[in-house]
């Protein structure tokens, strides 16, 4: 190699585009991170309201869902009935029929 070839410096366009890349492949490493970081947050956090241990539902009534809210739990019943239940005592709140569709 001759001394003259490695001691052309490169031009400014490039030298420009290396910085370029080099800052974009810096931003995308960052918000990868910043985007894990923000999914572990999210899914660590416990939103505090743990299943009831047991659930004694009517005679004759068979369970197709369940919700709960803060101080509530709801079951959705086979027969279009919503059966609403209080978290502490586990007592029924409220039944609301659901009417059928047309």
């Amino acid at each position: 190699m001759d001394q003259n070839e490695s001691q052309i410096e490169e031009p400014a366009n490039l030298r420009f585009l290396r910085r370029l890349v080099t800052i974009l492949t810096a931003t995308m490493i960052l918000g990868l991170l910043a985007i894990f970081a923000v999914l572990v947050m999210r899914f660590s956090t416990d939103s505090g309201l743990a299943m009831p241990d047991s659930i004694t539902l009517p005679d004759g009534t068979n369970a197709t869902a369940f919700t709960q809210g803060g101080d509530w739990y709801a079951i959705v019943t086979a027969q279009n009935t919503i059966l609403i239940f209080d978290r502490t005592t586990g007592a029924l709140r409220q039944t609301v029929q659901i009417k059928p569709g047309s």
